[in-house]
């Protein structure tokens, strides 16, 4: 299929949803290297590990300290870090939240469905999307 092992950079503040996310995975039977921050102050201190840099990003938009849209932009400023894939996963709809975070560059932003087996899917989807890509490595 020719599709690449990704690094996913994980940053969600609900221990409920990161084990969604890691169940999704290995249901998929998809050999992807997960790393996991709690907010964005420790996203930060992750991303500041040059052996650590993630080909993609799932980022949630409601969390303590730097929230989704917070971290966004500081990534965003970085000359490294700016072309990081970044993927909203959220149970936000809001018309402002999606305009936002498209407005500071975001390579997508996916609803977490309330039913589990819509919710692999999605999964499946994007991270066989984000596999077959050409990934810029700053």
């Amino acid at each position: 299929m020719g599709s690449k092992k990704l690094k996913v950079l994980l940053i969600e503040d609900d221990a409920i949803e990161v084990m969604k996310l890691k169940r999704a995975i290995k249901k998929l039977e998809m050999q992807h290297d997960l790393i996991e921050a709690k907010n964005g102050e420790e996203a930060l201190a992750i991303l500041k590990d040059e052996n650590v840099v993630p080909d993609i990003i799932f980022l949630d938009l409601n969390m303590p300290r730097i929230n989704g849209i917070e971290f966004l932009k500081i990534l965003k400023e970085d000359e490294v870090l700016r072309y990081l894939p970044t993927i909203i996963l959220t149970t936000s709809s809001n018309r402002k939240d999606v305009l936002e975070c498209y407005k500071h560059g975001v390579a997508g932003y996916i609803l977490k469905p309330l039913k589990y087996d819509d919710y692999v899917q999605k999964i499946e989807r994007t991270l066989n999307y984000w596999s077959q890509n050409e990934l810029i490595k700053a």
